[in-house]
C-alpha cells in the first residue's frame, strides 16, 4: 500500500481536539503525518492537550508551538493543510490570520476552517438566539460560576461575519476553490480555500 505523507498546522488547537481527530483520519485513510503541529496563543492549554497526547499515547505525533495566528513563526509554504476550529472568531484582526495561514501553506495546500456561524433560518435563529442569550450565559454561571465568559462567547459568535462574507475574506486572502458547509443548521459551518 501506497502511504502519502503531509505536514499539518492546526492553529488555535491547545487541547488537541481536533488534531487528535486529524491524526485518527489520516491513519484510517493510510496517510501518515510529518508531524502534526499545534500552534496555540495560551500556554495554559497547549499544556492540557499535550497532556493528553501523552496519557492516550499519541504525544509523539505532535509538536506544541506557543504562537500567535495573527503572525506565526513558521516559515512560507510550510504545511499542506492548516486547521482552525472555533479559533479565528478570538483573533483580533480576522484579515491577518488568513494571511498568515495562506503564508504557511504551501502551494496546493487546503485551508479548513470549522466556526460559529449564522443560522439563515429565521425561525431556527429566533429559537438558538434566545437559547443562546438566555441559556448559556446562566448555565455558564450554575457551571463555572462564569457569567461572563459565555456572555462574551455568545457575543463574539453574532460578531463574527456570516458564511458568504467570511468566505469572500477567505477568498481576498488569496485562496483559491472557496466554498463552505453549514452544519447544525448554521449554527456553525466548514469553510475551505486552497493556496493554488
Amino acid at each position: 500500500a501506497v502511504v502519502s505523507t503531509q505536514s499539518t498546522g492546526d492553529v488555535a488547537g491547545g487541547t488537541g481536539d481536533i488534531a487528535f481527530r486529524l491524526l485518527s483520519h489520516m491513519q484510517n485513510i493510510n496517510t501518515d503525518s510529518e508531524e502534526i503541529v499545534i500552534c496555540d496563543i495560551n500556554t495554559e492549554m497547549l499544556k492540557v492537550g499535550q497532556q493528553r497526547a501523552e496519557k492516550l499515547g499519541i504525544n509523539s505525533h505532535f509538536s506544541w508551538v506557543e504562537g500567535n495566528a495573527e503572525k506565526l513563526q513558521f516559515p512560507d509554504n510550510s504545511f499542506d493543510i492548516y486547521t482552525i476550529a472555533y479559533g479565528i472568531r478570538n483573533v483580533t484582526h480576522i484579515d491577518r490570520a488568513l494571511a498568515e495561514a495562506y503564508r504557511v501553506l504551501k502551494p496546493g495546500g487546503k485551508f479548513a476552517c470549522l466556526e460559529f456561524s449564522d443560522v439563515p433560518n429565521p425561525v431556527i435563529s429566533q429559537i438558538y438566539d434566545r437559547y443562546s442569550f438566555d441559556v448559556i450565559p446562566v448555565l455558564g454561571q450554575l457551571i463555572a460560576e462564569d457569567f461572563e465568559s459565555y456572555k462574551y462567547l455568545v457575543e463574539s459568535i453574532r460578531k463574527f461575519p456570516a458564511q458568504r462574507q467570511f468566505a469572500d475574506m477567505i477568498a481576498e486572502a488569496g485562496f483559491s476553490v472557496v466554498n463552505y458547509e453549514n452544519l447544525t443548521f448554521g449554527v456553525t459551518a466548514i469553510h475551505t480555500g486552497y493556496k493554488l
